[in-house]
């Protein structure tokens, strides 16, 4: 395993795991990975931890609750929007 992942990585990352998993498997096989944010870093094992849903079918099942238990950095600074003129 990386010792560190993008965040623009962490989806094929996430295939290699075995399927169906568990949130607690999950988060022990990225314990210690460095998950790389728009600003900032943080423990990809910790932010899978944060997940609601006990148990992922799939890696996009995973994917999908890992980007709602994301810390506003992942995206970069809070309130700014590409849209917004």
């Amino acid at each position: 395993m990386q010792d560190s992942i993008k965040l623009s990585r962490v989806e094929p990352a996430l295939d290699d795991l075995s399927y169906p998993t568990t949130r607690r498997d999950a988060a022990a096989a990225f314990d210690g990975v460095t998950l790389l944010l728009a600003d900032g870093s943080t423990d990809l094992g910790d932010v899978i931890r944060g997940c609601y849903t006990d148990e992922f079918a799939d890696s996009k099942e995973l994917y999908y609750e890992l980007t709602m238990a994301m810390p506003i950095e992942a995206v970069g600074e809070p309130g700014q929007s590409e849209g917004d003129a």
